[in-house]
């Protein structure tokens, strides 16, 4: 297969919340993940892990806006201009959302989670369990990473 062959995905379920706009940050925020229901069997063994990583289509973000190659993270013109691999930005070539979220319950076909940043009616194409793998001992980050992390903490 050449690097230039088109892949076809298919969502395994769809995103629900009353969350709009900035509110699907909330990280506290419930959502629910209903999966289709012949891949409701596949959810078997799930309900065993606290935390799942989720791997969505970003649906809301236009053809042109793909073709974003540079962004200031967070739109934040006082940081640096980057490539979009070097950010988290959500204007991507491939507009793949991937969020840790924690797995509330389990009924049926349809996980409860907490922390999903997504809209509602966002396609989900996978989801994985996390654990001790997904975590990196001596991970490191970029000053401008740092710098938007310790505000986070700072009181306004």
């Amino acid at each position: 297969m050449s690097s230039q062959a088109e892949i076809v995905l298919k969502p395994i379920g769809v995103v629900r919340t009353v969350a709009v706009g900035d509110e699907v940050k909330d990280k506290t925020r419930i959502s629910q993940i209903v999966i289709h229901s012949e891949l409701a069997e596949a959810l078997e063994g799930v309900d065993g892990f606290s935390h799942l990583i989720v791997l969505f289509w970003l649906h809301k973000i236009l053809d042109e806006q793909r073709k974003t190659l540079k962004v200031h993270p967070r739109g934040r013109k006082d940081l640096p201009l980057l490539g979009i691999f070097a950010t988290r930005s959500m204007l991507r070539p491939n507009p793949v959302g991937l969020t840790l979220v924690e797995l509330v319950k389990v009924e049926g076909n349809v996980l409860t989670v907490r922390g999903l940043d997504a809209f509602d009616g966002t396609p989900v194409l996978d989801i994985k369990p996390f654990d001790q793998w997904d975590t990196a001992k001596d991970a490191r980050v970029p000053r401008w990473w740092t710098k938007l992390e310790n505000e986070k903490t700072q009181p306004s």
